[in-house]
């Protein structure tokens, strides 16, 4: 594959980017930002990305979502709620970190397969760290949990996942043909990773927690500082969940719904309040590294280097489709724990869809890129929103996770349910392959 210079300056400043991202010596986000700034100047200097393009490529659903949902975090968090809820969850596990990553880890993914990944993991991760807080145990492995199982989860329906809705779009697969094809595949590598983290935290899952005694003794109701803001949250929680169930029939993105939820928030704690302590607690750094991720990966797709490499990745198909299927899920999940899923599945869907309208039976290689830009969020602290977030938050507590540490535990999970992926694929060829 030969780069023009266009490529080869834009591949370089986001390696340069990601590496000092992951060395972890200054904060990412003003690493990304200074990379976003990098990207485009020179695109602008070289003619291959432009201001319009720049604002094409923030993904301002995702940041409308995070900011609504962040601000109902906020607001909720006043409340003492996640205290709360803390100690209940404490008392129905007895303080087993083994309990709580399977308990917490099952619940966030379910809420994922309702809801969607971001949503569930900013409301799940405040409880599960006044959980650890209150028992005195590590919340890294139950952290770790939530975020590789969400991501997991997600690749088991068409609307789990954003690139599943635009792959099953194009391939023509309904909702139960995603359901029966993908959901056993998903179901044994969920599995896999929840006992695979119990083998990578061993040592964590032995911990006992340090005031379970007194924990029990306690009564939760007592947590509740501000009950009438609480009831009206509910309210809004109410509101928010069911206009995410129903979005798709009334033609409203998530986002917005979240950003109507912050809005009704501030309102519940108090109309004549400034938003300024709330607004605060809405975490902007983060937002600001997602919009220059976004950027950064904008500019290696208008450089065209994302399409050349999928030309690449798909270029023996027609002499071999199960080796092409297994090669494009490998590839494309190791690109999606670099970059995000969505720009690399844009890149991907025309090249495959111009096969089969070309006549070549393509189905497999559908859903090798289904399970790898789904499962490859996994391999890195940013492959997937979800786990920014998680990173995120985990700085608050006394053992923050590092892009370091990630690798450690994450890309091990990423490698499990990829291997899970590729023996289906190679065992049931003429299932995935078959027409629907």
């Amino acid at each position: 594959m030969e780069l023009d210079i266009e490529q080869i300056v834009s591949l370089l400043i986001f390696i340069t980017t990601f590496a000092f991202i992951i060395h972890d010596k200054f904060h990412r986000t003003v690493i990304a930002f200074w990379g976003a700034i990098a990207m485009v100047i020179s695109g602008m200097v070289m003619g291959f990305y432009d201001s319009h393009q720049v604002l094409d490529a923030i993904d301002f659903k995702t940041i409308g979502l995070l900011f609504g949902m962040m601000m109902v975090v906020a607001v909720l968090e006043k409340t003492g709620v996640f205290e709360y809820l803390g100690i209940k969850v404490a008392k129905l596990t007895e303080g087993s970190p083994w309990k709580l990553v399977v308990y917490l880890g099952t619940l966030t993914t379910v809420l994922s397969l309702l809801l969607d990944n971001v949503t569930t993991i900013i409301l799940i991760v405040p409880i599960t760290i006044a959980i650890t807080k209150k028992l005195g145990i590590n919340p890294t492995p139950i952290l770790m949990a939530e975020a590789l199982l969400s991501d997991t989860g997600g690749v088991a329906t068409l609307v789990g996942d954003p690139p599943n809705i635009m792959i099953g779009s194009e391939a023509g697969f309904s909702f139960n043909t995603f359901l029966t094809h993908s959901l056993p595949v998903v179901l044994v590598a969920w599995i896999a990773t929840l006992f695979l983290l119990k083998f990578i935290f061993k040592k964590e899952m032995e911990q006992k927690p340090q005031n379970l005694e007194a924990l029990l003794k306690m009564d939760e109701r007592k947590e509740i500082k501000a009950p009438r803001t609480l009831k009206r949250m509910v309210l809004v929680l109410g509101f928010i969940v069911i206009a995410f169930f129903v979005h798709h029939h009334i033609g409203v993105e998530p986002a917005f719904v979240a950003i109507i939820g912050g809005a009704l928030a501030l309102i519940a704690i108090s109309a004549k309040k400034d938003p300024q302590e709330i607004l605060e607690k809405t975490e902007l750094s983060v937002l600001l590294f997602f919009v220059s991720l976004f950027v950064l990966v904008g500019g290696l797709e208008a450089s065209g280097l994302l399409g050349q490499a999928a030309e690449l990745i798909v270029s023996g198909a027609k002499e071999n489709l199960l080796l092409t299927a297994i090669i494009i899920l490998w590839s494309s999940a190791i690109l999606s724990a670099m970059v995000d899923n969505i720009p690399l599945t844009v890149a991907m869907i025309p090249i495959i869809g111009s096969m089969q309208a070309s006549g070549l039976d393509v189905n497999i290689l559908w859903w090798a890129l289904v399970f790898g830009v789904g499962f490859g969020g996994n391999g890195s602290a940013i492959g997937s929103t979800a786990n920014v977030i998680v990173v995120s938050k985990s700085e608050k507590t006394d053992t923050p996770i590092t892009f370091k540490s990630w690798f450690k535990y994450g890309t091990p999970a990423m490698v499990v349910t990829l291997l899970v992926a590729t023996v289906a694929l190679v065992v049931f060829e003429k299932f995935f392959s078959a027409a629907v």
